[in-house]
């Protein structure tokens, strides 16, 4: 959750990198800002946005200074300029859009060897974009028979109290349990109310990469599981997950992405419900209150989870990934982890992977929902977000935060916390 800001840099240029990044950039010795002229950034299709570029030092504006632009549709910049010279430290760029989306402007200053940039994303009726991804007339039945054939496994619970995490209050145990099939296991770490009870429960998803995981506590008076989906203990030394991820699990989303059978996410869909018949099946829990959360890879999941286990209540879900793969077959930005934004599909690609498509279950959530991202995200993009969001027939409501890119303010991730609490 507080990755160095490095790591944000580098997913500024990355797009098919994500990670938990979700601390706040740190502040440099020269800003790049570019401001649209309206102030909550909404435009119509067709109207003209201005953006004012300015690029400050010391808090003055620093003159002569050279800077590249793009601007355009994200992903699909129409213009590209290249050594342009700010004399005053300042310009203006217009540009409009024919269809719904999002417009972007993006300002590299170049000062003393340094690059510096400077972003700003516009929505032009952005409840207007509709999913470009096909919704396959099987879906349900793919799906409600992956469940069925899954739950035949019987789950094999196992718990193993973790003393040194445990507290008065709540007890933490690395749990695991069977998924779609004998000896695939989902694990993860469970954190029960100390007291005797029934209670509420939060199953926490986790966004993209193999990491261990050390739970995520609500208090002590609700159940929360922190759940991996990798089908390996989440309390093993860094090393371990490091080699995974340049190893075995490099490039896991794309695993068997033209066969809807063997794809990597299926294995995974179906052990976010499985983990939510683990919670059932405890006798803390009071049998009717479970959430969903996680964001990026896990927002995601979330809506996933909802949509294929309707006894969830509630979810709350920071800028989804996986939304709209075929955008970009369709001259707009698509959802990480942008299978096709520079590759052709191959042979059953297109198809194979609208059954694991967020838009696809976004369309069925009937849980009440919170969302939140900002319209500066260049690894889940605005377009890819809103295609599902704007599908989604439950009740919903979205927290927009702006400027944020592939991260949340502190204020962002308590009220969407509380939100999620007040439910509870």
């Amino acid at each position: 959750m507080k990755n160095c800001f490095l790591i944000i840099s580098f997913l500024l240029f990355a797009p098919g990198v994500i990670t938990d990044a979700d601390a706040q950039p740190a502040q440099k010795l020269v800003t790049a800002v570019v401001s649209p002229d309206h102030e909550d950034w909404r435009y119509k299709v067709k109207e003209e946005a201005v953006f004012h570029v300015r690029v400050f030092k010391d808090g003055n504006l620093l003159k002569n200074v050279t800077v590249d632009y793009e601007l355009g549709p994200e992903y699909f910049p129409a213009v590209r300029k290249q050594d342009v010279v700010l004399k005053d430290g300042t310009t203006t760029l217009k540009a409009s859009m024919a269809q719904p989306g999002f417009l972007r402007c993006r300002v590299i200053a170049r000062v003393e060897g340094r690059e510096y940039e400077g972003l700003a994303t516009v929505a032009c009726d952005e409840h207007l974009i509709q999913p470009a991804t096909a919704d396959p007339s099987d879906f349900d039945a793919f799906w409600t028979d992956a469940i069925a054939e899954a739950r035949k496994t019987p789950l094999n619970p196992q718990l193993k109290l973790l003393p040194d995490k445990s507290t008065a209050d709540v007890n933490v145990y690395e749990v695991s349990f069977q998924n779609e099939k004998p000896g695939s296991r989902i694990y993860g770490i469970l954190t029960m109310p100390a007291r005797p009870g029934r209670y509420p429960a939060i199953l926490s998803v986790p966004g993209a990469g193999i990491r261990p995981y050390g739970g995520a506590s609500y208090g002590d008076q609700i159940i929360s599981l922190q759940i991996g989906i990798h089908g390996l203990p989440v309390t093993l030394p860094q090393e371990v997950y490091d080699n995974l991820g340049a190893g075995a699990l490099a490039g896991y989303p794309s695993i068997n992405r033209s066969n809807r059978d063997t794809h990597y996410y299926r294995r995974v869909y179906l052990g976010c419900v499985r983990a939510a018949d683990f919670i059932f099946e405890l006798p803390e829990f009071d049998g009717y209150t479970l959430a969903v959360t996680g964001g990026s890879q896990g927002g995601a999941l979330s809506i996933v989870t909802a949509a294929l286990e309707p006894r969830i209540k509630y979810l709350a879900a920071f800028y989804p990934a996986l939304c709209d793969y075929a955008g970009y077959l369709n001259g707009r930005a698509g959802g990480w982890p942008h299978y096709f934004r520079t590759e052709k599909p191959a042979p059953g690609e297109v198809e194979t992977l609208a059954y694991f498509d967020v838009v696809n279950f976004a369309r069925r959530v009937k849980a009440k929902g919170m969302y939140s991202w900002g319209y500066n995200d260049v690894v889940c993009p605005p377009t890819s977000m809103y295609a599902a969001y704007n599908v989604i027939p439950g009740p919903k409501e979205l927290k927009v935060y702006l400027p944020t890119g592939h991260w949340t303010f502190p204020e962002q991730n308590d009220i969407v916390r509380q939100w999620l609490l007040d439910q509870l």
